[in-house]
């Protein structure tokens, strides 16, 4: 599928069956989201720009490579998103942060925005949206309107689990924004959610209902 990317390193898969599985605890969830978070955030950014800087090594002086421009701007999805990034910023301590609170109106499923805040110079860096599932997208199409709204010109997608119908939704909106997954599952049910999925992320990552 064009645009899309669907990581298929055994380590995610691996993790992926265990953070899928309902009897796991809150705890290991948590654990698992952040790990893997980590391990697709290779993938998202393995194609940043690098350039040459001159560095003194304890035995000689040389040109060595370093990522290129503005750091980069994570923006997750309240609330799950936040634990999902935690494994990202662990690569990349030094990024950006713009957090987004959506939550999907349970009848409608349309997004309603509850929380904004990002840094003032999009459009002049790499910004990628963080959500765990991405079933109808409604929250993520909102999440990227608003950043495309703040000035963010270059913006990346990455999630653990997505359905097809979300993924066409993402594409059809937004055809700029590339998505990395883990999954693309086989449907959503009449609630909304993802099938097989892994449940509702937010509320497995918090011990919420």
């Amino acid at each position: 599928m064009e645009g899309v990317t669907v990581v298929g390193h055994p380590l995610v898969q691996h993790k992926l069956t265990l953070i899928r599985d309902k009897n796991l605890s809150t705890k290991s969830f948590r654990e698992l989201l952040s790990e893997i978070g980590m391990l697709l955030c290779y993938e998202v950014t393995r194609d940043l720009p690098l350039e040459k800087v001159e560095i003194e090594t304890p035995i000689a002086r040389m040109l060595s490579p370093k990522i290129a421009g503005k750091k980069l701007v994570f923006a997750p999805i309240l609330r799950a998103g936040v634990t999902f990034i935690d494994g990202i910023l662990e690569l990349v301590p030094s990024a950006r942060v713009a957090h987004i609170g959506l939550y999907r109106e349970p009848q409608t499923f349309a997004a309603i925005e509850y929380f904004f805040k990002a840094p003032s110079d999009l459009a002049e860096r790499l910004v990628i949206v963080v959500v765990p599932v991405l079933a109808t997208a409604n929250t993520a199409v909102a999440a990227v309107d608003r950043l495309k709204e703040r000035g963010a010109k270059d913006i990346r997608l990455v999630c653990l689990v997505s359905a097809p119908q979300g993924v066409d939704h993402m594409r059809g909106i937004h055809p700029d924004v590339p998505i990395w997954t883990a999954a693309i599952d086989d449907s959503l049910d009449e609630n909304g959610f993802i099938v097989p999925g892994l449940g509702d992320a937010g509320d497995r990552a918090y011990g919420t209902k």
